[in-house]
């Protein structure tokens, strides 16, 4: 009945449809880039929604003038990234979500590869891509994300050598700054968790996709070159590192499962305390000190969200451990942990 519908109303998007969300924060002339890329995509999308969270650079009107085929959301205030996807997400039409970090510069052939992917793994509805360090050449940005035993998530492959060709696989979650979701699952689990702000809410969501059984995939051969945290003053940053210290720790206390979160516990303090001693060696102790103390004063609202979130979840504390990696040699090195996926898949091979 919906495919009778799409049919014979010529104003309702086509099956298999993309909404491209790009959020802009003083995003420069990377924006101009990121969009030009988008709209040279041989698989087009439906629409590019380009979100402005009362940027005072000018790059959004810009971009808007010099590309045409641009909606531009005006969002009036910086809401961060989780809730400026969300506020794009709203006022999308498309089937599937494609979000764009500004600083993103998608392959021609990036959108492509993502929904032959998707066709090729009909039972995942999130998936992310090959992310490489734009300017950087044979070095990944990231290549799937992972989250470790003791509950610290991280970027696969991030700074190191480009592995070359991989085969399609299971990762945690997908990374925020590049990745397709489908609308009405982004929907059904609430979108990004706001209180976040930015920083981790990919892998939140990502967690609340495998509480809700189902999966995160990852595409290696749809790539996109990225400069990152071009917004915010580089990884390193004291905004950077303060939200991800903060985060990291509401992500964990709200989605572990109990018997998960109790057994780990022990082990998320110990890594957390041996993260700040070597960002201590680096002098970048205090930012990170300082979100640590800020989760910790928001623990009442950590542990609202966390009965919420329980209250619907699905699957057992074994299923999520299996999800993640037990190795702690891969959360050191950064290493890539793409999974063969257990789900049915359309006639591609998985890894």
């Amino acid at each position: 009945m919906a495919r009778d519908a799409r049919k014979n109303n010529p104003d309702t998007p086509a099956e298999g449809s993309v909404s491209v969300i790009v959020v802009a924060w003083q995003s420069g002339e990377d924006l101009t880039r990121c969009l030009s890329a988008l709209t040279a995509q041989t698989r087009p999308p439906l629409e590019i929604l380009l979100v402005d969270n009362a940027s005072t650079d000018g790059a959004p009107q810009a971009a808007v003038r010099a590309i045409s085929g641009i909606t531009l959301v005006s969002a009036g205030a910086n809401l961060g990234f989780a809730a400026g996807v969300n506020l794009g997400a709203r006022r999308a039409r498309g089937d599937w979500l494609a979000l764009v970090n500004p600083d993103a510069f998608a392959a021609p052939d990036w959108l492509e590869r993502l929904l032959a992917g998707a066709a090729r793994h009909p039972d995942v509805q999130c998936f992310g891509c090959r992310q490489t360090m734009a300017g950087a050449e044979g070095r990944l940005d990231g290549l799937g994300d992972v989250m470790s035993l003791p509950g610290i998530p991280y970027r696969g492959g991030y700074g190191l050598a480009d592995p070359g060709p991989v085969e399609d696989g299971e990762c945690f979650s997908a990374c925020g700054g590049a990745m397709l979701i489908r609308r009405n699952l982004f929907e059904a689990l609430g979108g990004f968790d706001e209180d976040l702000f930015m920083y981790c809410e990919d892998v939140d969501l990502g967690y609340r996709i495998r509480l809700a059984g189902g999966a995160c995939g990852v595409i290696p051969d749809a790539v996109v070159a990225h400069v990152g945290s071009a917004s915010t003053g580089g990884a390193g940053s004291d905004f950077a590192s303060f939200h991800g210290a903060r985060n990291r720790i509401r992500v964990f206390i709200k989605n572990t499962p109990p018997v998960l979160f109790w057994l780990t516990l022990p082990l998320h303090v110990i890594a957390t305390l041996v993260l700040f001693l070597r960002l201590s060696g680096q002098g970048r102790l205090a930012p990170n000190l300082k979100g640590a103390r800020a989760a910790l004063a928001d623990l009442p609202a950590a542990l609202a969200a966390r009965r919420r979130t329980q209250a619907t979840r699905t699957v057992t504390s074994w299923e999520i451990a299996r999800a993640m990696t037990w190795n702690p040699l891969d959360l050191l090195g950064r290493r890539v942990v793409i999974r063969r996926s257990r789900r049915r898949s359309g006639g591609g091979s998985a890894a």
